[in-house]
């Protein structure tokens, strides 16, 4: 049975600078009124990027906006947060990142039976010649479905 699955951010940069490879779900270990900030929507994955450090995964630079009713419990919102994965999907993510280019990258942030996921895109950076092929692409598909549209009204 597939849970049900609430998008709370997107990484829309992502498909854009990078040709993602491969993805995996993962969770994430949050601290204090974390939740709660992401149950509110207050995340932004924009510059994030996971690492493998020591055998483990880590997310950098997603921002988690202070909880307004925390006080003292709320934490650093640029923190380093550990990525729960099983070890076989770590030796995985391990071998690509060692080859050349390979990047990990969050595309999404969600909640899946109650607990915050994380999906995490292999990716490989786009040269800027990729980056226009892929604008004159959608251009042109664009313009067709414009011009079918036009052409089935009459």
């Amino acid at each position: 049975m597939a849970g049900n699955k609430r998008i709370i951010a997107r990484n829309k940069k992502a498909r854009h600078d990078y040709f993602i490879e491969e993805t995996i779900e993962a969770g994430i270990v949050l601290k204090g009124t974390e939740v709660k900030s992401i149950r509110q929507g207050k995340v932004n994955l924009k510059d994030s990027y996971a690492m493998v450090e020591d055998g483990e995964v880590f997310l950098n630079n997603m921002h988690i906006s202070p909880y307004e009713q925390g006080n003292i419990y709320n934490v650093d919102p640029l923190r380093k947060r550990k990525l729960l994965l099983h070890k076989r999907e770590i030796n995985k993510l391990i071998g690509y990142t060692t080859q050349k280019g390979y990047s990990l990258i969050p595309l999404s942030v969600y909640f899946k039976n109650g607990k915050v996921k994380i999906e995490l895109a292999i990716a490989k950076g786009k040269k800027i010649y990729d980056k226009r092929q892929d604008i004159a692409k959608k251009d042109a598909e664009r313009r067709m479905r414009k011009h079918m549209s036009l052409k089935n009204r009459y």
